[in-house]
């Protein structure tokens, strides 16, 4: 009995030593992590960097040196590394299998901080919505429609589909059709058209605007009319030469074609 108690408090003492031990590396170290990822956060360097990236590589290191500091804390206690390695790897893989769409979502997030495709402020077309973007998290992006919808896309959707972002560039040209009679002279009705976009005062003189007959139509001629402009102004543009430019025409004397009858005949 006596060699029983003996043996028993040597165990606890033993394993209380140890408990007490993680404990102080784990109240220890905690305050070191803290610390670390404050002083890393907080560098000059850092604030050259996207906030989106820089929250992100916080919370990545946080978590690195959270999982060392637990990993010190297992080896203190004595449990083999070889059995937590092995619980780890199985509930890595259980975990992966339920979570395979979040996941997804996550390595679409990575990869969109890395290649920056585009930026909060920026009008993209993408996985079948558009607008302006609010914000780029890990798992979501947060679109505004232009009639002001927040819409919610999963990155893995982002990442697996095309994307337009029209403010990539500094400058994008308005496009323009009219359908028009084909009795004026094609150069009379070229200038006016030319004349009317280069009168806007957001239309780039470099390129200029151009305009020429596209194509046949009945009972007249299709014309094209493009004009260049900062990517900021578009919209702005788009509507000011869609009113100016018919009413230029009109002054002028110059109509659409003639409307087609069908004329049906019985026998």
């Amino acid at each position: 009995m006596d060699n029983f108690m003996s043996k028993a408090v040597e165990i606890l003492t033993t394993a209380g030593s140890k408990l007490i031990l993680a404990l102080l590396i784990w109240i220890i170290g905690s305050i070191v992590v803290k610390k670390v990822v404050s002083m890393i956060t907080n560098l000059k360097a850092m604030d050259k960097i996207d906030p989106t990236v820089r929250n992100f590589l916080g919370n990545l290191i946080k978590i690195v040196l959270y999982v060392v500091l637990v990993l010190s804390i297992i080896s203190v206690l004595g449990v083999p590394m070889a059995s937590v390695v092995a619980v780890l790897a199985s509930c890595g893989v259980a975990i992966g299998m339920a979570m395979q769409g979040s996941l997804a979502n996550l390595a679409g997030g990575i990869m969109l901080l890395i290649f920056r495709p585009f930026k909060i402020g920026d009008y993209i077309v993408a996985a079948g919505d558009e607008g302006v973007v609010k914000d780029l998290s890990l798992f979501y992006t947060v679109v505004n429609s232009l009639d002001n919808k927040e819409i919610i896309i999963p990155n893995g959707s982002l990442m697996n589909s095309n994307i337009q972002n029209f403010s990539a560039e500094p400058t994008r040209r308005v496009d323009l059709t009219f359908n028009l009679t084909g009795g004026r002279d094609v150069n009379e009705v070229k200038q006016i058209i030319e004349s009317t976009m280069a009168k806007n005062p957001m239309v780039l003189k470099d390129p200029a605007p151009f305009a020429s007959p596209l194509e046949g139509i009945p009972g007249g001629l299709a014309y094209t009319a493009r004009a260049w402009c900062e990517s900021a102004n578009y919209w702005d543009v788009y509507f000011e030469l869609m009113k100016a430019i018919p009413t230029a025409l009109g002054e002028a004397g110059v109509a659409g074609p003639a409307p087609t009858t069908n004329v049906n005949v019985h026998q």
